[in-house]
């Protein structure tokens, strides 16, 4: 399935932790209340707190009904995509009509940060899971690490969060990012483990820059050394393994074919994914294996990112990830 037989869906594309996962994507790209420096996505374009019907509910679920009827498989069907999912109004009633088919369970990828709003809390617990982010411990890191709205509390969210942990039926995950040198020391993480003790959630994982981030100072944390640090939380925090492309025959598919054309010429995110006519997202997956595997560079000219295949006498200008 691509973006050129449905607009608002995309995948189902390889998860590190949901299998195979079929995207719904609710908002128009990088439309987020949050810009946060090790987004995989780049920098934010629309950063908002205000939710409206960014795209048209209707539309999203013909598709959905269109391809439950074509007989599509996957593991999950997860709001995520271009933007914060819960910025849409009716984000609710799409996983409500993913609940009363009672086939594929449904993930709610959020930031967290709109859980104070009790309709949103609503809406958000027709999912049989809800991730959450969480890589601040106050307002200082929050401003530092996630960019949020100038309009945005950092004690509000976290109690919307626990809130909402109070009055959800289904799984709550938190996904804590970790960026070397700006919140993962130790004693920044110890603090970070605190909040998500009171939050408490079903599972913690940690992550780190695997893929290309929005901007080129963000490195990722070793993983021996998130390895040192998941016993700082309770329940213990599992760190997120990279998917591995041998297990699924499209994804080596797209990034061979994605690698032929770097080979050639250098590319942005955005030109594979119109030349290929696959959703940004799927593109971000594939690049940022392509990335760790060495087999391509990414280059920063005036703001904008270049992809190219890697060679022997890669130069400084590359970024490193």
């Amino acid at each position: 399935m691509t973006q050129l037989k449905y607009r608002y869906l995309f995948g189902p594309v390889p998860s590190r932790r949901f299998g195979r996962s079929l995207g719904i994507d609710l908002t128009p790209h990088k439309t987020c209340c949050f810009d946060c420096v090790f987004c995989q996505l780049g920098r934010t374009n629309t950063k908002t707190i205000i939710r409206e019907e960014y795209v048209p509910t209707d539309a999203v679920l013909i598709e959905l009904a269109r391809w439950l009827r074509s007989g599509g498989e996957a593991d999950f069907m997860t709001l995520s995509g271009g933007g914060e999912p819960t910025l849409h109004s009716r984000f609710g009633e799409v996983l409500e009509f993913i609940r009363s088919r009672g086939t594929i369970p449904s993930v709610l990828l959020t930031n967290g940060a709109l859980l104070h709003l009790p309709k949103v809390r609503a809406a958000a617990s027709h999912a049989d899971i809800v991730k959450i982010s969480l890589s601040a411990w106050d307002q200082a890191s929050f401003e530092w690490v996630n960019r949020p709205h100038r309009q945005l509390s950092f004690d509000k969210m976290i109690e919307g969060q626990k809130t909402f942990r109070a009055q959800f039926d289904g799984q709550m995950w938190i996904e804590v990012f970790l960026v070397r040198g700006m919140n993962s020391s130790p004693e920044d993480v110890t603090k970070i483990a605190a909040l998500a003790r009171e939050i408490a959630p079903d599972r913690i994982q940690l992550n780190t820059a695997v893929r290309p981030p929005a901007e080129e100072f963000v490195t990722a944390l070793p993983n021996e050394q998130m390895a040192a640090l998941i016993h700082l939380f309770q329940p213990p925090a599992e760190i997120i393994a990279d998917f591995s492309t041998s297990r699924s025959k499209p994804m080596q598919t797209n990034a061979t074919a994605i690698l032929a054309i770097l080979k050639r010429r250098p590319c942005t995110a955005q030109q594979i994914a119109e030349g290929f006519g696959l959703h940004f997202n799927e593109v971000s997956k594939y690049l940022g294996s392509l990335t760790k595997e060495k087999k391509i560079r990414a280059e920063r000219k005036k703001d904008v990112v270049y992809y190219r295949a890697a060679t022997k006498g890669s130069d400084k200008r590359a970024i490193d990830y």
